[in-house]
């Protein structure tokens, strides 16, 4: 077991102290010759129950969170501000997964979430309840991206109720650090006669995890309306360190287990850079190291020496990347400016000269 301790504060009177504790990865059913891997671990605060978690690997998982090989595709590059003749004569090129956007990243977590699903951990899940005992709440807007009801019917045939969520920040300034308070709208469980809501013993919920702010309300809002819930299993390709502890502090005994499942590793979240969460370093927190130390060969230095990576959000807009992929570019942009004075074209370019 590899164990990470950590220690934040999240305002001047509080401060969070634990760890993240990661097994070992062991293979999964779907994958060839180890091609496909899953990982248990939590996060265990220093006063209170851990957090239980899930990572995965596979093809779709990594091309997603590190780098992968993209056919030379001119919309995608007119998005990244190269020219035509900038690139020409190859074939591809090699990106990050912060440039997969659109309608091609809801495919490719598609894809990863139907192989999370034929995973061990999962399976048991589905194969011990009916599939009047399944109920899905995407949160809109990353979590209708997902196709969560898609992979439990292509896994088990299951025909699942979907509870749609309208959960996002409002400002107030009276929430001290933050500023803002979490609004959520539910457009389906009031149409549930009484008897699905105690027939529900396992809650899926679909969104990444930033500050936990949207999970920690959405989780507590299904624990009272379905009471007789038993597992509540988050997936989350995006999460945060200092997310999950927000979830960790809400893990009450006796109530039912919260348990995220998460793309490959979990996302530096930790002030100063907060919602700008990029990878660890630690070579350890990363199922594939390997695949790790590419990714940050690729974003490089910039003219100081600084390395790109330590500061490269994973996450950038969020729900943005799917709704409007010319922001995300945007957003990209002026994070390297501010920070290393590049662009993602300059990065590209240098990796992959003529």
């Amino acid at each position: 077991m590899f164990k990470y301790p950590f220690s934040f504060r999240e305002d001047p009177k509080h401060e969070i102290n634990g760890s993240l504790e990661l097994d070992n990865p062991l293979p999964s059913p779907q994958g060839t010759q180890g091609s496909a891997l899953f990982r248990t671990g939590r996060i265990q605060l220093e006063s209170g129950p851990a957090l239980e978690l899930v990572l995965y690997h596979n093809q779709a998982t990594s091309e997603f969170i590190y780098l992968h090989k993209n056919p030379l595709d001119r919309t995608l590059l007119d998005l990244v501000g190269l020219p035509a003749e900038a690139l020409a004569g190859k074939k591809s090129v090699i990106l990050p997964g912060q440039l997969c956007m659109g309608s091609r990243r809801a495919k490719l977590i598609g894809g990863a979430i139907d192989d999370l699903f034929t995973a061990p951990i999962l399976q048991e899940v589905l194969t011990t309840r009916k599939q009047h005992n399944i109920a899905i709440f995407p949160i809109a807007r990353e979590g209708l991206k997902y196709g969560v009801a898609e992979a439990i019917f292509q896994t088990r045939g299951y025909y699942c109720d979907e509870v749609l969520l309208d959960a996002h920040h409002v400002f107030d300034s009276s929430v001290p650090v933050y500023n803002r308070k979490v609004e959520l709208g539910i457009f389906k469980d009031k149409d549930l006669d009484p008897v699905q809501h105690e027939n529900i013993t396992a809650a899926f919920i679909a969104d990444s995890i930033a500050s936990g702010l949207v999970m920690k309300e959405v989780i507590s809002h299904i624990r009272k309306r379905f009471d007789h819930t038993e597992h509540v299993e988050v997936i989350s390709p995006l999460a945060t360190i200092r997310g999950l502890c927000r979830l960790a502090s809400a893990n009450t005994i006796g109530r039912s287990i919260i348990r995220v499942h998460v793309f490959e590793t979990l996302l530096n979240a930790l002030p100063p850079d907060y919602y700008y969460s990029a990878h660890f370093s630690e070579p350890e927190i990363h199922i594939r190291p390997d695949l790790e130390k590419d990714y940050r060969t690729w974003w490089g230095r910039d003219g100081q020496g600084n390395e790109i990576a330590a500061t490269a959000c994973a996450g950038y807009g969020w729900s943005e990347v799917f709704y409007s992929p010319r922001k995300q570019v945007e957003m990209i942009n002026g994070e390297l400016r501010s920070r290393h004075n590049l662009t993602i074209a300059d990065i590209v370019l240098r990796n992959n000269p003529n």
